[in-house]
């Protein structure tokens, strides 16, 4: 068995978007591959076909992600491939060339191009599609314009929020609008307006109907969504929106009503687990179904390997097939137009991504310290298809996380596991390393992570769990509003304790404590409130709620709800939760990194954090990242990936071995 390396991730198969064809004899997925060389993604779509129970590659179509069943046989994807475009400037071209492939003789030829950047698309039928696409009001519509030939503005414009977002750079009067395609003609017609985001989707089995979850604003957008239907005959959008002022997630039609999820947020805010109703067509008598029902449908588990989109949610017969997280791992359940929900699968692990047929279920998930890989799922048994990445578990030395759990003085059960260092020997005292998840809504479980297997492969212990404000355990326990760095503070060291505690061979002078997002933010209070760490690596962190509310994509709505202010109504508050107030306490070496473009949490919450510990004379870096989001650790360019764990493993090298 040979170590894990750093670099070992850039030979990783990740997989996503499993979907059957319309017979379902055949499956299909995409499987995303590094390409160092030219520091991105590669993608290419593989086919499953379910009589011969054999996986074959069938098209390569770049760093293109969208791809749906045309047929039985046939599948239509996207891909810039044999365009005359720069990769560059591929984001800035507004149109989308279709391209289809048959499954029986791999044959590729294009067969139309959307005269816009196309983000989803599904057929309606033969000679009609339904896009989901970036609306821009500089641009007309059906003007196919190659704007990699124009000069980049010297300036921008912005008279909303928000007017950036992450991993999409400025969106100033832009939406997700819906349109319908028609392909003789070459025409584009719009079904939603100017001023509307379409969210999701989707067809009644007659495809006579459709119904949307949208977000439509004017100046500002808000957290709440609307419910319509669009009637395909009639060509006529209607507003139903059975409950006002609500989240509505998802929705989609089952037997003779819509099913949809959301919640009103009164009781526990923006995160609030979604619950389930059911509606007519008119939206005039609504039901709640599974009133007792208190997960989140989502997977919330963490890992850093992972890419691509994924659906984790499929109506299918008398059927809506969903996921949910639950402690430390997600799970396949379904629920029918009764209310009754059935648990599928029982394993540990994360399920990324699902199809069904014939009640079964087919998903992309990690299982143990297995990578992805593609699943099949049947009256609770699992039977593994694909094999792209068994050779790490094969070839690489990994260390299996153990679980330790505590209860605080309220009572409260608190998860967390611990990995030994790969060259453990009994006797010897080992620096380790705390890690602390994003979010906070979401979660760690007993699956593979690239960082923390790399460090135990370098002989640190690395520890981590899941505090007050984890997904997983319900609303009450996710709910940490207006307590950010108290409670969930107060588990995280006391997790500490404990691991300090059953693990006495942990050299206490040599800690390191990172996290990014949420986890940054707990970084940069950790260091202001103890002096037990010996170093620290801050990521895409959070210093200052202030700033935070008035220059984020999501701080104006996201702080309020969080802690329970602004900076008019209880600036106080805001200052009393921001590390930055106690960055005078510090004095832990850290190293803060941030990317350029992470609209999130941007690039001056760090430099707040840096410039101050500058300032009162504590050992700190920043490294910034350009062209890099929010997302740098876990999608980001591979060579800049790889540079981000050199600098967090040279930083804790330098101060703790």
């Amino acid at each position: 068995m040979k170590k894990l390396l750093l670099d070992d991730f850039t030979h990783y198969k990740f997989l996503s978007n499993f979907q059957f064809s319309p017979s379902a004899t055949n499956g299909a997925f995409l499987c995303h591959s590094v390409n160092l060389e030219e520091n991105r993604y590669d993608t290419s779509i593989f086919t499953y076909n379910l009589n011969k129970d054999k996986v074959s590659q069938l098209v390569f179509i770049g760093e293109e992600d969208l791809f749906l069943w045309k047929n039985s046989t046939t599948i239509l994807y996207s891909s810039y491939q044999d365009e005359k475009v720069s990769r560059g400037k591929k984001r800035k071209e507004n149109f989308t060339p279709i391209y289809e492939v048959s499954t029986e003789d791999k044959k590729e030829r294009k067969v139309f191009e959307l005269p816009i950047q196309a983000n989803e698309i599904k057929l309606l039928n033969d000679n009609t599609l339904l896009v989901r696409g970036l609306y821009d009001p500089n641009i007309k519509e059906n003007q196919h314009l190659d704007l990699s030939k124009q000069e980049d503005k010297a300036y921008e414009i912005v008279d909303e929020i928000p007017f950036w977002s992450n991993g999409k750079g400025f969106t100033n009067k832009k939406r997700n609008r819906l349109y319908i395609y028609n392909i003789k003609e070459d025409k584009l017609k719009p079904i939603t307006d100017e001023f509307t985001n379409v969210n999701s989707f989707e067809f009644n089995k007659d495809k006579s109907k459709m119904v949307l979850i949208s977000n439509s604003y004017i100046d500002k957008e808000y957290t709440s969504t609307d419910l319509q239907i669009y009637d395909f005959d009639q060509q006529r959008l209607v507003k139903i929106s059975p409950m006002d002022k609500f989240k509505y997630i998802y929705a989609n039609f089952l037997g003779d009503k819509i099913i949809f999820l959301g919640s009103d947020m009164k009781s526990y805010g923006i995160n609030e687990n979604p619950h389930f109703f059911l509606v007519d067509y008119e939206g005039y008598i609504i039901e709640q179904i599974a009133e007792d029902f208190n997960f989140s449908t989502q997977n919330s588990i963490g890992s850093d390997c992972r890419y691509g989109k994924n659906s984790t949610m499929k109506v299918y017969d008398n059927y809506l097939y969903f996921v949910t997280t639950e402690g430390d791992s997600s799970f396949v359940n379904r629920i029918n137009i009764d209310g009754k929900i059935e648990k599928l699968s029982f394993k540990k692990g994360s399920i990324d991504s699902l199809d069904v047929f014939r009640d079964k279920v087919y998903f992309i998930g990690l299982r143990s310290l297995r990578l992805q890989e593609v699943y099949s799922l049947s009256d609770k048994n699992e039977y593994q298809i694909t094999h792209f990445n068994d050779w790490v578990m094969e070839e690489k030395t990994l260390s299996i996380p153990e679980k330790l759990t505590f209860k605080t003085k309220e009572e409260v059960l608190i998860e967390g596991w611990v990995m030994k260092p790969i060259d453990f020997r009994p006797g010897k005292k080992y620096p380790a390393i705390l890690n602390i998840h994003g979010g906070p809504k979401t979660a760690y479980g007993e699956i593979f992570f690239h960082e923390m297997q790399y460090w135990a492969n370098e002989n640190y212990l690395v520890f981590f769990c899941n505090p007050r404000g984890s997904d997983g355990r319900g609303n009450v326990f996710a709910d940490i509003r207006g307590r950010y760095g108290r409670i969930d503070y107060e588990d995280i060291m006391d997790f500490t304790d404990l691991v300090l505690e059953k693990y006495p061979f942990i050299d206490t002078d040599r800690l390191g404590v990172t996290g990014g997002s949420y986890g940054g933010f707990m970084t940069n209070w950790i260091i202001g409130h103890s002096s037990r760490f010996k170093a620290a690596v801050s990521q895409r962190s959070i210093s200052n709620w202030i700033s935070k509310f008035n220059t984020t994509d999501i701080g104006y709505y996201f702080v309020n709800d969080q802690l329970g202010a602004t900076p008019w109504d209880n600036f106080e508050k805001l200052w009393e939760h921001s590390p930055l107030k106690y960055a005078d306490r510090v004095c832990t070496p850290t190293l803060f990194i941030h990317s350029e473009e992470d609209y999130r949490c941007w690039l001056p919450e760090g430099i707040q954090m840096f410039t101050a510990l500058k300032y009162h004379g504590v050992d700190a870096r920043l490294c910034i990242f350009r062209e890099e989001n929010h997302e740098l650790s876990r999608s980001g360019k591979p060579k800049n990936r790889i540079k981000r764990l050199e600098e967090i493993t040279s930083w804790f090298n330098k101060h703790l071995k």
